[in-house]
C-alpha cells in the first residue's frame, strides 16, 4: 500500500514527515495520515511525492515483495527490482516474466553476464553490450 511506500520511501531519503510536507506544500499532520493509512494524498500530491523520491506514480502507489514478507522499496525511475530468483542445480534461472517483458528478451536471445565480485552480477543483452565496447574502443583509438 501507499503509506508503506511513504514510510520506507522517506527513510530511505533521511526526511522528517515535517521535511517531506513542506516539500509537497501541505502540513505534517495531513501526512502522517497518509503514512498511517488514514487517507490517501491525491494524484496531484502523488505527482509530487513521486517528483520529491525519483519514482514514478505507479511505483509509488504499489507494494512490491520479494517474498510473503519483504516489502521492497519503490525502484527510482528507469530501475527494477523484480525480485528474487532460484538458481538450479546446474546454474540455471529464470528471468521473471516482467523483466522479459520491460526488457524484451525473447528465447535465443543472447544476454552478457557481468560480474563485479563486491557489488554481484548484471545481466545485459550481447548487441548493447557489444555497441558500447565498441564506442569505448573508438574513444580509445582516437586518444592514441
Amino acid at each position: 500500500m501507499i503509506k508503506d511506500n511513504l514510510v520506507l520511501l522517506r527513510k530511505l531519503n533521511e526526511y522528517s514527515q515535517e521535511e517531506i510536507a513542506e516539500k509537497i506544500g501541505i502540513s505534517r499532520q495531513a501526512y502522517g495520515k497518509w503514512e498511517k493509512g488514514e487517507t490517501v494524498p491525491d494524484v496531484e500530491k502523488c505527482a509530487k511525492l513521486a517528483a520529491v523520491y525519483g519514482v514514478t506514480i505507479d511505483s509509488l502507489i504499489r507494494t512490491e515483495r520479494m517474498d510473503d514478507h519483504t516489502v521492497l522499496p519503490p525502484a527510482p525511475k528507469g530501475k527494477h527490482i523484480f525480485g528474487a530468483v532460484t538458481v538450479s542445480e546446474r546454474g540455471q534461472i529464470v528471468i521473471p516474466k516482467k523483466a522479459r517483458e520491460v526488457f524484451e528478451i525473447k528465447g535465443g536471445d543472447r544476454l552478457i553476464l557481468l560480474g563485479d565480485e563486491d557489488e554481484g552480477l548484471a545481466l545485459v543483452k550481447e548487441s548493447l553490450f557489444t555497441e558500447r565496447v565498441n564506442q569505448a574502443l573508438a574513444v580509445v583509438a582516437k586518444t592514441t
